[in-house]
């Protein structure tokens, strides 16, 4: 990973369950890049919402997505990743913002296998009957959304890393105007 004109940033958007921090430590390793979970800069209040099963609002995430996008700013070196829900397209314009030109990977994933997956975790705060309110306030990022990459997650984590590797080099490539030249380790 070189970056030519600024750091890559990269947030591993999606649903709870969908697989953003398996995912985005798999890139930040591959890529060489620092990786935070953003469920680390959520405040305890907003996690002890969660974890008897109260759906954050808006003025929950705000104050959340501005340190994500600040941890995303502050990228020096090659880059940064942070796994982020982002689910609403004004959560991922306040990123944008905050953070330059983040590149968005969408994992997207059929509820029932989310659930199943939800059902499996141990120890994580966020409630399996959250899931509906996350699937509800989703806004798949749109054609107009070119930082945006969908992949779907039906398919081992391995398969969805070289899919997202793909997409990112093929992405850097044609909007170059984002200052970052790609390259694999």
């Amino acid at each position: 990973m070189h970056a030519s004109l600024s750091p890559l940033r990269i947030v591993v958007m999606g649903v709870s369950g969908c697989g953003k921090s398996t995912l985005a430590n798999a890139l930040a390793q591959r890529l060489g890049l620092g990786m935070r979970d953003g469920d680390d800069l959520h405040l305890p209040e907003s996690i002890a919402k969660m974890r008897v099963g109260i759906a954050l609002n808006d003025a929950d995430r705000w104050p959340w997505l501005d340190r994500v996008g600040d941890y995303l700013a502050q990228a020096i070196g090659t880059g940064r990743v942070v796994a982020c829900s982002a689910l609403k397209r004004s959560y991922r314009n306040r990123l944008r913002a905050r953070a330059g030109k983040p590149i968005f990977v969408f994992l997207n994933g059929d509820a029932k296998l989310i659930a199943q997956r939800m059902a499996m975790r141990k120890g994580h705060y966020m409630q399996a009957d959250l899931l509906a309110s996350q699937f509800a306030a989703l806004e798949i990022p749109q054609h107009d959304e070119a930082d945006a990459i969908t992949v779907d997650i039906d398919q081992p984590v391995q398969a969805i890393l070289e899919a997202v590797l793909a997409h990112l080099a093929t992405h850097t490539a044609k909007h170059s105007s984002a200052g970052v030249q790609l390259a694999v380790h």
